[in-house]
C-alpha cells in the first residue's frame, strides 16, 4: 500500500494528468461554444448560458468522450480502463440525450399549464399563510442527439490534439520555463 502523496507531490501528480485537463479543456471549450451558439442563433449575448445545462453542443458528452479518447490515447485503446470510459460516456450521453431531456420537455409542458392552477394557496385551509408564486421549472435539462453528438467529437478533438501536441500542463510549464525540469 501506498502513502498518500505529499502536497507538492500532489500537486505535481495533478498538473502531470493531462487527460484530465484536456477532457476539462474540452468542457470549457464546449461551454463557451453555448455562448456563441446563443449570440449566433438568437442574437443575443447572454453570458448566462455558461453556467446552464442543456443546449449546443453538450459540454458533459465533451467531458466524457475527450476523458475516455485521452485514457484511450495514454494507455491503449485495448486497455480494460479505455473500455470501461467508453461506458461511462454511453451513459453520460444517453442519459443527456433520453431522461435528462424527458424532464426538460415534461417541466416545459407544465410551465405552460394556466397560471390559475398554480395559485398558492388557491386550495390550501385559511389557516395557511400565503406563499410566493411558484417559479417556472427548468426546461433546459437534456440535449437532442445532435446537440450530443457535437459535444461528443469536440471531447476526442480537443483531447487528443492537446495531449498530442502539448502534452498535460506540467509539461507545457516546463516548456515555456515557468516550472523547472524534473
Amino acid at each position: 500500500m501506498s502513502a498518500l502523496p505529499s502536497g507538492a507531490d500532489g500537486l505535481h501528480q495533478l498538473l502531470d494528468n493531462g487527460v484530465l485537463a484536456w477532457a476539462l479543456a474540452a468542457c470549457g471549450l464546449a461551454q463557451l461554444g453555448k455562448l456563441l451558439v446563443e449570440l449566433v442563433e438568437h442574437g443575443r449575448w447572454r453570458p448566462a448560458v455558461l453556467l446552464e445545462t442543456g443546449g449546443m453542443p453538450s459540454s458533459h458528452s465533451a467531458l466524457v468522450t475527450g476523458a475516455a479518447a485521452g485514457i484511450g490515447w495514454e494507455l491503449g485503446f485495448d486497455d480494460p480502463l479505455f473500455a470501461f470510459a467508453c461506458t461511462i460516456a454511453f451513459v453520460v450521453m444517453y442519459d443527456a440525450s433520453g431522461v435528462r431531456r424527458a424532464a426538460g420537455l415534461q417541466a416545459r409542458r407544465l410551465n405552460s399549464l394556466p397560471k390559475q392552477l398554480w395559485q398558492a394557496g388557491a386550495t390550501a385551509p385559511a389557516d395557511t399563510p400565503p406563499q410566493p408564486p411558484p417559479q417556472p421549472l427548468k426546461e433546459s435539462l437534456g440535449h437532442t442527439r445532435l446537440e450530443v453528438l457535437a459535444g461528443s467529437l469536440i471531447g476526442p478533438a480537443v483531447a487528443l490534439c492537446g495531449l498530442a501536441l502539448a502534452g498535460s500542463p506540467l509539461q507545457i510549464a516546463q516548456g515555456w520555463g515557468w516550472l523547472p525540469a524534473a
